[in-house]
Order: structure tokens, then sequence, then C-alpha cells
């Protein structure tokens, strides 16, 4: 049972890399600004580089059509 809630723990665990990624490496911000900063405050910011459009999942149909566009080999 032990396993069983490590696993669903990690999986709603918060995505600190992702996070970290975010905030240090792409917007910039100071090692001190990211940690004052809300998750909310967090998901404005990314919400701004993006357009405020959600991204959605690549279809299997993108894939191929990138698949022929890019061939290996």
């Amino acid at each position: 049972m032990s396993d069983m809630r490590s696993a669903e723990c990690e999986s709603d665990a918060f995505p600190w890399d992702a996070a970290l990624t975010l905030g240090l490496g792409i917007l910039h911000w100071s090692p001190d600004s990211f940690w004052r900063a809300t998750p909310r405050e967090l998901m404005a910011a990314w919400g701004g580089l993006n357009g405020g459009q959600k991204s959605s999942p690549a279809l299997s149909g993108d894939l191929r059509r990138l698949m022929k566009a890019f061939p290996d080999g």
C-alpha cells in the first residue's frame, strides 16, 4: 500500500523542474523573484508567453506530417 501511495503522491506533486525551468531559465527571474512568486503568478507569466492560449497535445496526424516533412536519415 505504501508503494501505491508514493506513486500517487508523485503524480500529484508540483512540477518543480518545469516551474524552475520556466521561472529561472525562460523568464530569467532572479531566484528571489521566483521564490516570492505564487503558482498563480507563474502560470500567468506562462500565459503571457504563449499569448494566453492553452497548448494541446500533438495528434497522430501531426506526427505523420512531421515525419514526412523531416524524414530520418
